[in-house]
C-alpha cells in the first residue's frame, strides 16, 4: 500500500486528539517547519470541502480542530441520544463512593450505601466505568473496584486528582436529608465492615 501523504497524516492526528492542537505543536509531531504545517491545514480544510465532508476543520482555542460540518447537527443529536447511557440514582450513588474510595470492595460499598449494590456494579462493570483492580487480602478474597480512563473521560477530569473535594458536613447538613446526610458522612470516613444483615436490597 503507498504511503500516507503528509496532508492525510495531518488529518489523522487532528482525528485522533480530538482537542484543538497549534501549528507549532502540529509542526513537532510531523518534524515539519510551521510553514509547511499551514500550507497543509489549508490543503486539508479544502480537500474536505471539495468532497463534501461530514468534518470541517476548524480554527480554534489557538488551534485546529476537525469538528463534524454544521449541517449534520441534527443526526449527530440523534446519535448522542441513542448511545449515551443513563444512570439511576443508585448507581450514581455507587460510582460515586468507587470513585473517591477506591480501592473498594462491594462489601465496603453497600455499608456506606446500606443497600446491596451488585446491579449497580454490574451496571456499571458494563459501561466500563469501573473495573476490577485485584483482589483485598482478607479472608474470602474480595474483588476491589476502581474508576476507569473513560470514566475520567466521561466527568471530564484529567485524573482522580481532579475529583472536587467533598464539602465538610457543616457546610451542607441543612441541604440533605437523614439518609443523604449519611451517606455523606460514610464516604468522609473509612468504618469497619458491616455484618451481612446490616444490608438491604437495593
Amino acid at each position: 500500500m503507498a504511503s500516507l501523504n503528509q496532508t492525510s497524516v495531518l488529518e489523522a492526528i487532528l482525528f485522533a486528539s480530538g482537542t484543538p492542537l497549534s501549528a507549532q505543536k502540529l509542526s513537532e509531531i510531523i518534524e515539519a517547519p510551521v510553514w509547511s504545517v499551514q500550507e497543509l491545514l489549508a490543503e486539508l480544510e479544502k480537500t474536505l470541502a471539495e468532497r463534501s465532508s461530514g468534518i470541517v476543520l476548524r480554527q480554534s482555542a489557538g488551534g485546529y480542530q476537525l469538528v463534524t460540518h454544521p449541517e449534520t447537527f441534527s443526526f449527530v443529536k440523534k446519535l448522542s441520544e441513542v448511545v449515551r447511557p443513563t444512570l439511576s440514582a443508585s448507581a450514581m450513588e455507587t460510582l460515586s463512593i468507587i470513585a473517591y474510595k477506591q480501592p473498594i470492595t462491594k462489601q465496603e460499598v453497600e455499608y456506606i450505601r446500606g443497600v446491596r449494590a451488585e446491579r449497580s456494579i454490574g451496571r456499571l462493570l458494563e459501561l466500563e466505568l469501573i473495573y476490577e483492580m485485584g483482589r483485598k487480602q482478607v479472608v474470602g478474597r474480595p474483588i476491589l473496584y476502581g474508576t476507569t480512563d473513560l470514566f475520567l473521560r466521561a466527568f471530564g477530569l484529567d485524573s482522580l486528582d481532579s475529583l472536587p473535594m467533598l464539602p465538610a458536613v457543616e457546610d451542607v447538613k441543612s441541604t440533605l436529608d437523614n439518609d443523604q446526610l449519611r451517606l455523606f458522612e460514610e464516604m468522609r470516613t473509612s468504618s469497619d465492615l458491616p455484618e451481612e444483615n446490616d444490608i438491604h436490597e437495593e
